[in-house]
């Protein structure tokens, strides 16, 4: 629907301005907001630029003149769409995240205007963008392949497991180190805190497979991953097992070996292996079994020998096996719902 602002009436136009800016605060693209509310994209940005001189207030549609904004419509449509269009290194910045230090210097180079950091902090949260960790992508991730996989590969490898009564499950690995802390702890303001632990750093390995029903089976194991390791965990994986296992994993050396190829041929169709693309831990969904791991027990305690690193490991594993809705939640992400 177009609107025609000489035929609304000032108030109408006023809450038509409200409404606009709160829905790019909310997280609406302006270009969204201006296709849905039949206006141009300069407009939304106009209205932008009014908030940002003097809030609310100054999108009432009775007030006129008063101080010019810093950055006009043009300028804060250009911040935008550099944010959410371009990657820094573009730029010629050394780093790939955009920081509000970074635009003050170029909103500067473009406009030459000063701005504070916090003055633009606040300007990106009123075009509705908000500071995120970033989903992280391997610079030699093929996109082709991974479309491939999420619109042609997965489905058949699913089409076969129904044909067949295959359960579908997906596998990876991960070392645990006795050094491994994350999260946040209190301390003295302005001095950085230490978390002692001993100056003789351990780990061991785990290898583990998950399924979108949540279900979780794990080995923990010493050393290096190799073939015969990997077959000792396919046996375990089979044991008992009443239905075909189709098992998804990554490129791993030992999981192209030959003698697991020749391991997997003499199963008879019991078990067959699919590869993931390469570099693409994002989207297996096993991966988030370590990053639980690691992240709610082990990189939270003081981990002091080998012993309780093992015992820890396989205690918080097994907690995570009586609760399925967890392991099913490794399947809902975004880059894993494809799965679910």
């Amino acid at each position: 629907m177009k609107y025609d602002a000489c035929k609304l009436t000032h108030k109408e136009l006023t809450e038509l301005r409200k409404r606009g800016v709160a829905s790019v605060q909310a997280g609406e693209s302006p270009e969204v907001v201006a296709r849905v509310f039949g206006i141009s994209r300069m407009t939304i940005y106009n209205w932008l630029a009014l908030y940002r001189r003097g809030g609310w207030h100054a999108l009432d549609a009775k007030k006129r003149g008063g101080r010019p904004p810093k950055l006009n419509a043009k300028a804060i449509r250009w911040v935008y769409d550099t944010v959410t269009m371009k990657n820094p290194l573009q730029l010629r910045f050394p780093f790939a995240l955009w920081t509000c230090g970074m635009l003050v210097d170029l909103i500067k180079r473009q406009f030459g205007i000063s701005l504070s950091r916090s003055s633009v902090s606040r300007l990106l949260k009123q075009l509705g963008l908000s500071p995120q960790r970033p989903l992280r992508r391997a610079y030699q991730q093929n996109p082709e392949a991974v479309e491939q996989w999420l619109k042609e590969d997965f489905p058949r490898i699913r089409k076969e497991a129904q044909e067949v009564g295959a359960t579908i499950y997906f596998a990876d690995e991960a070392g645990v180190r006795s050094d491994y802390h994350s999260g946040t702890t209190w301390g003295i303001r302005g001095q950085a805190s230490v978390v002692s632990s001993t100056g003789a750093r351990f780990g061991l390995n785990v290898i583990s497979v998950v399924n979108r029903q949540g279900k979780l089976r794990f080995m923990v194991f010493n050393g290096r991953l190799n073939g015969d390791l990997f077959i000792q965990f396919l046996r375990r994986l089979l044991y008992g097992a009443s239905h075909p296992i189709f098992l998804i994993v990554d490129g791993h050396p030992a999981h192209r070996s030959a003698a697991v190829r020749k391991f997997v041929a003499s199963t008879e169709g019991k078990l067959r292996l699919f590869y993931l693309p390469t570099y693409s831990p994002e989207l297996n969904p096993d991966e988030q079994v370590w990053n639980h791991l690691k992240n709610h027990t082990i990189g939270k305690q003081c981990i002091n020998s080998l012993e309780q690193l093992t015992k820890a490991v396989h205690s918080h594993l097994r907690s995570m096996q009586r609760k399925p809705a967890l392991i099913r939640s490794f399947f809902l992400l975004l880059t894993t719902q494809y799965a679910s």
